[in-house]
Formats: structure tokens, sequence, C-alpha cells
């Protein structure tokens, strides 16, 4: 059984409606167990953006409630009667923020008037995203470099554009990819190294319960590839080649 054609074959509709049997359970689940992204896109509907922000907390807010009193809580308690409401505008507002292409960084290019023509790393941007499989937690740290071409970029933006991304339902493999993409598309240039290292509370507090365990995806492209340059990036972090 081919699970990524089975996906295309609408087991994802039928396990959403509830239809699906106890095989094409079977399927999406040792999916979302194995951590296997579909695409290189993050999935999102056609009409993902046609409700206003305001209206998906309402929304989510209310379905939250649904959760939590199914899960037998007491929604008239002071300390949670509040719970669905923020739950839903730290999704809307802040985890899950970089869904919205209207929250997309603006990137600001320089002229290289000063001719700096080596490599540029920014290491240990901060890496906090969400598995989309089980929405646990991902903590890590981004580390980022190209080589400097006629323009270069503001420090700050290659901080962004990581956290942008991070800011959704994500597989680490696709997140590695979107960053290195879109610096590559910015910067004009496929000079480009992304080198993530995280760590995954759907591996740790769940499943296999396994604790200081890390995940390391990495995007090499343009001169990149050369060893010599690949190895002078690795080194900068103070990793093996």
């Amino acid at each position: 059984m081919n699970k990524m054609s089975d996906l295309k074959n609408g087991y994802s509709d039928e396990y959403l409606n509830g239809d699906a049997n106890s095989s094409q359970i079977s399927v999406m689940d040792d999916i979302g167990d194995a951590h296997v992204g579909t695409s290189l896109e993050t999935p999102l509907k056609k009409d993902a953006f046609a409700v206003s922000d305001a209206e998906k907390i309402e929304v989510i807010s209310r379905h939250f409630r649904e959760i939590m009193d199914t899960l037998g809580m007491d929604l008239t308690d002071d300390s949670l009667a509040g719970t669905p409401r923020r739950v839903a505008k730290m999704f809307v507002n802040e985890v899950f923020s970089g869904i919205n292409p209207a929250n997309k960084p603006a990137v600001t290019l320089f002229e290289n008037k000063y001719g700096y023509r080596n490599m540029l790393v920014e290491k240990g941007i901060p890496v906090q995203s969400t598995c989309e499989h089980h929405f646990q937690p991902i903590f890590g740290k981004a580390h980022v470099g190209y080589i400097a071409g006629d323009q270069v970029i503001g420090l700050s933006k290659i901080n962004r554009i990581v956290e942008y991304y991070s800011k959704r339902p994500q597989v680490q493999e696709r997140l590695t990819m979107q960053i290195a993409d879109e610096l590559k598309k910015v910067l004009k240039t496929d000079d480009v190294a992304v080198y993530i290292d995280a760590a995954h509370m759907c591996v740790q507090a769940r499943g296999v319960e396994h604790h200081g365990c890390s995940t390391v995806t990495t995007s090499f492209s343009g001169k990149f590839l050369n060893e010599n340059v690949r190895k002078e990036f690795m080194d900068i972090l103070g990793k093996e080649k």
C-alpha cells in the first residue's frame, strides 16, 4: 500500500468526515506517527483567508470549548472560563500567525557598497514551531548563511523570515526548505545554507517519549554544495562536517 497515493485518493477527506474504515485510519495514523510531510507548500484550503481573523477566533473558541467540555472540564470554573478564547487568540495571532501571508515580513535589501563578498552567517536564530501531526511544540535553533553578492539583507530580516515560516503547523524538513527558498528568492542567489537543530515534543512528550534527542535538517545550494565552502559554514557553527 502506497501511503502517499492513499492520501491523494481521498483518505484524508474520509478521515475528516468520520467515514474512514479501520485500514484508512491506520494509514493516516502511521503517516502522523512517522512525521511524514506531503508537500513543500504548507497545506492550505483554497479559501483559507475568506474568513477574517476575528471570525476565526470566534469559531475556534467555540470548538475548543466543546473539546474541553468533552474532556470533562468544568468551564464554569473561573480558571477555565476564559481558556477557549485565550487558546483561539493564541492560535490565530501568535502560534499560527505565519499561515497568513499578510504577516509575511517586508524584506529590505541594501547595496553592497563595501564590497563584502564572503560568507555571512546568522547563528542561533530561535525556532518555535508546531508539529502539524500532533500540534505539539518544536523548539530549536536555525543557522542561516549566504554568500554576499551585489545586495545584502538586513540581519533582522533573516530572523523574521525564520520566525514567519516557523509560525505555522510544520514538518521540519519543509520548514528548512521554505526558509532556504525564500532567502534564495529575496537575495536572487542560490548561495544559501540553512541548518536547523530542533527538539520535537511529539517525540518527547508522547509516543516513544524519548528525551534529549533532537532532529537536524539542512539545505545547501549554490556555492554551499562545494565541500570546502560547506565545511567553512559547519566550522563556523562548531559542527562536525
